[in-house]
């Protein structure tokens, strides 16, 4: 059960929310800043273009892992102790890259921060549902999704550069910023924990239904898959795509400006109309997009106008669609169940972010980056089509 009880108080006055978005403001700050540095930080230490991948991948890897684990931990650890865990292994690995910039020991450090990111990601993904009424969830994640984004829209493009025009040691110092968001933990997990009560041993929970609802979680984890995809190549690409660092920087500018905008104000409409009918079309558009940018990669295409567009719009869906299949994910299980459902579709994001990164690279080594961008439209298109089909069933079928 959720702990707001005045349906109309401002989302950011419902107790805990505060302590959820600074958490979340400081956590995602260390992500968005190493993201790029820290590949990059391992090509100065004579890793290859395949080493640098290493990092990230290992990153979302170690994430995508440790996200199974945590609604045990909430369970029998508790929101404290296991928020506070989070926050210092996201955090506090950064200072190892301070002493060296051999691949071996930055994949540790990257591994030990994927579990950390592990922790930020699925606790306050479930936190907002926690702590605000599902009448108001869609605005209320719309609000922690602004909270999540902002720092990857100022830091992420920004991060390497810094690191070349100034120092590494400044980011890195800047990347143990997770750290020190434990006042926050310790805040949202008093609020938390005195709502839920003890922990309890993993034994002592039922799991009813767990395989029709792993099932009723399959449609949306797929449609956020579909535009996670696209968006992790994005992200990973843009400066490869042949228009240099300044279109790039511009692109992904474009990319999370929109993507933070939709994903907040996407919440409203989720509210007042529900999220299914929103999903093919957004989809859709993301296919268009991602055409858009492949097209602008040839040589008929618009060139880097076209490009810095079609990475715009790809950051329309991407922010919206992360809003609406979080809503719907967790409308789709029980109230105690928000945890199991908060790791499913984190984990689809992050690995649509690593396939993303993996799938249109492999594709644009043997062919071009524009057969890859068109073959993660296709897939968008095949998905809008399954959930019309799923949506129609649901339709029909109430």
């Amino acid at each position: 059960m959720s702990t707001s009880t005045e349906p109309n108080q401002p989302i950011l006055r419902v107790p805990g929310v505060r302590a959820l978005v600074w958490m979340s403001l400081f956590g995602f700050a260390g992500y968005a800043l190493l993201l790029p540095t820290a590949p990059l930080w391992a090509t100065r230490g004579g890793a290859d273009e395949g080493g640098a991948g290493l990092v990230n991948a290992v990153l979302m890897l170690a994430t995508v892992a440790f996200q199974t684990t945590v609604p045990w931990a909430l369970r029998r650890l508790g929101w404290r102790a296991t928020l506070v865990a989070g926050v210092l292994l996201l955090g506090l690995p950064s200072l190892a890259f301070l002493l060296t910039d051999q691949l071996g020991w930055i994949l540790v450090a990257s591994a030990v921060r994927g579990a950390g990111f592990a922790v930020v990601t699925v606790c306050g993904a479930t936190a907002i549902a926690e702590l605000v009424d599902a009448s108001r969830r869609g605005r209320a994640i719309g609000v922690y999704g602004l909270a999540v984004a902002a720092p990857q829209v100022f830091l992420t493009p920004s991060a390497a550069w810094v690191a070349e025009a100034v120092d590494f040691r400044v980011v890195f110092v800047l990347g143990t910023l997770p750290a020190l968001a434990v006042p926050f933990a310790l805040a949202l997990g008093r609020r938390l924990d005195d709502v839920a009560g003890a922990p309890v041993p993993d034994s002592a929970v039922a799991h009813p239904g767990r395989g029709r609802m792993l099932l009723a979680l399959a449609l949306p984890s797929l449609v956020l898959l579909a535009v996670t995809t696209p968006g992790g190549a994005l992200l990973t690409f843009a400066p490869q795509l042949g228009y240099g660092a300044l279109v790039a920087m511009a692109g992904l500018f474009g990319l999370t400006v929109a993507a933070a905008l939709s994903r907040w104000l996407v919440g409203g409409l989720a509210a007042r109309y529900g999220p299914r009918r929103f999903v093919p079309p957004l989809l859709a558009l993301c296919a268009a997009g991602l055409v858009l940018c492949g097209w602008s990669l040839t040589d008929s295409g618009p060139g880097a106008a076209g490009l810095i567009a079609g990475m715009t719009v790809v950051g329309v869906s991407y922010g919206s669609l992360q809003n609406l299949t979080l809503v719907t994910a967790f409308a789709a299980v029980p109230d105690r169940e928000r945890s199991v459902a908060s790791a499913v579709w984190n984990i689809g994001f992050d690995t649509g972010t690593g396939l993303g990164s993996l799938v249109v690279g492999f594709i644009a080594a043997g062919t071009s980056f524009t057969v890859g961008l068109l073959t993660t439209a296709a897939l968008c298109v095949v998905v809008a089509l399954i959930a019309l089909v799923g949506g129609s069933r649901r339709t029909a079928s109430v």
